[in-house]
């Protein structure tokens, strides 16, 4: 039998040795036979067959240890529901990677939005497409209190996030909400926050649509202008029908 050395079989299947000195030391692919004299490994190119259900499995993302219980059981049962298994795990890996990318589409959007809008405190009409957003109660009046009591709020809003199971990541899209009969009054209490959501986020409640349409809008770049740009949009809209 043509014996390899752990050098040559390492390049004839573009690992490393250091790979193969590992997977000895674990079990999971154990040398043809080692020199009793110099300690050499060496291994036979039928090995070679079973290294690559080891990297094809290791490609999928499954633990070395699983996958040596799995090659030591020969049970396809076993294999079967590990695969589903991670069939499981790199869906959910994928679903996040959405978000994320939502996410981040949702920033830029922001962020050319800003960068391209009017004069701080002009008054414009802006088409925007429909958006769902998640709304969280918080129970106190943003406008009772400064900024630094918002950022408190914030912080319950992401609490309630991690203690609900919901994605964090959402959390880079967050504003206040003022209900419309409270504006058009000039009232400005606001208790609730929310978050721009993507379709696939699911909550027992909380969920809203607001749909598209062309909106008056005003820019306002502090929290403490909110009241006197708030007022001016109310009034442009009633001078201008």
């Amino acid at each position: 039998m043509d014996l390899l050395s752990i050098g040559k079989m390492a390049r004839l299947n573009n690992v490393s040795e250091q790979t193969l000195r590992l997977y000895d030391k674990i079990g999971l692919l154990k040398p043809y036979c080692i020199d009793d004299s110099t300690g050499y490994r060496y291994y036979s190119i039928n090995q070679s067959a079973k290294l690559d259900i080891i990297q094809y499995m290791k490609g999928l993302g499954i633990p070395l240890k699983d996958i040596k219980k799995q090659l030591e059981s020969c049970d396809i049962s076993i294999v079967e529901k590990v695969l589903e298994n991670q069939k499981d795990f790199i869906d959910k890996k994928i679903l996040e990677l959405n978000q994320m990318r939502n996410a981040v589409n949702r920033s830029l959007e922001s962020y050319h939005r800003y960068s391209s809008s009017p004069k701080e405190g002009t008054v414009i009409l802006e088409y925007i497409p429909q958006r769902r957003i998640y709304c969280y109660d918080s129970k106190i009046n943003i406008y009772d209190h400064g900024l630094e009591n918002y950022e408190y709020i914030l912080r319950e809003l992401r609490s309630h996030i991690i203690l609900n199971r919901l994605p964090t990541i959402y959390f880079c899209n967050v504003g206040s909400i003022l209900r419309k009969d409270l504006l058009e009054s000039e009232k400005f209490f606001s208790t609730e926050i929310f978050l721009f959501i993507d379709e696939d986020f699911n909550a027992d409640k909380g969920i809203e649509i607001i749909p598209s349409a062309a909106y008056a809008c005003i820019y306002c770049d502090g929290f403490y202008k909110e009241k006197d740009y708030a007022r001016k949009l109310i009034k442009h809209v009633k001078d201008n029908g």
